[in-house]
């Protein structure tokens, strides 16, 4: 209640009225969550791997420079955190709930459409040869000359899924949103410098205006004066020789 009446927009004060009122943007949200996970279980495409193309796919299959478990606390964890620190200074549950909502939707679309992608494109990765045969020996169609792989077939499917990189997509995604977000929080110094110039001529502009409409006012007397400034005077006598 103190916080009502302060004005702050708190959650104990308007975090369920915010959620309720954001209700189908969750369930939008689960149902991304869900299609997503769809894509991960089905199988993807198989492109075509001859014997020639293996000259390519051969380095050595290791483990991830990143983990993948990595990448969301990057692209979401991190920006909460950040979310966390602005909701304690400003004590806006709004801010925090759209920045919380916002980029689970920017990461949730990403991701979508990268998993369709890659099961749509079936790209190999560059260690394939060793994912599809672990114990070195290949073995090919007599006919169509296509790979048959011998592997973990868990392996093999994620050998299939090359492009496009989900650890950049999910970053740039989470950490795209979070660099808007804060420009949005705190406008950059040159927005300020502009809005300030801007009023300023505005300002110059209406004075310049008035002046112009002061001298009109004075009638023929201005119109003397001008023919005899000084300016005017110069410019008749080099005219005249």
């Amino acid at each position: 209640m103190p916080d009502i009446q302060l004005g702050c927009h708190t959650i104990r004060s308007h975090g369920t009225s915010v959620a309720r009122l954001h209700m189908y943007d969750w369930i939008i949200l689960l149902f991304l969550a869900i299609v997503d996970g769809v894509l991960n279980i089905i199988e993807p495409f198989h492109r075509f791997v001859g014997r020639d193309m293996m000259t390519d796919l051969r380095y050595p299959l290791k483990g991830n420079t990143i983990p993948f478990w990595a990448v969301p606390l990057i692209a979401i964890v991190l920006p909460w955190v950040v979310f966390g620190g602005i909701y304690f200074k400003k004590k806006n549950v709004y801010d925090l709930h759209h920045g919380i909502l916002g980029i689970l939707y920017s990461v949730l679309i990403t991701a979508v459409i990268t998993d369709a992608i890659k099961d749509g494109v079936g790209r190999p990765r560059p260690d394939f040869f060793w994912r599809c045969f672990p114990d070195g020996i290949p073995k090919f169609d007599n006919v169509t000359t296509d790979v048959i792989c011998h592997g973990e077939k868990s392996v093999i499917k994620e050998g299939h899924k090359s492009f496009p990189s989900g650890h950049s997509s999910w970053s740039f995604a989470g950490l795209g949103f979070l660099a808007w977000y804060l420009a949005a929080i705190w406008p950059h110094a040159h927005l300020q410098q502009l809005v300030e110039s801007r009023s300023n001529g505005n300002e110059n502009s209406y004075n310049m205006g008035w002046a112009e409409t002061e001298a009109s006012h004075q009638g023929v007397g201005a119109v003397a004066l001008r023919d005899t400034s000084p300016i005017l005077d110069s410019m008749e006598s080099g005219r005249r020789l």
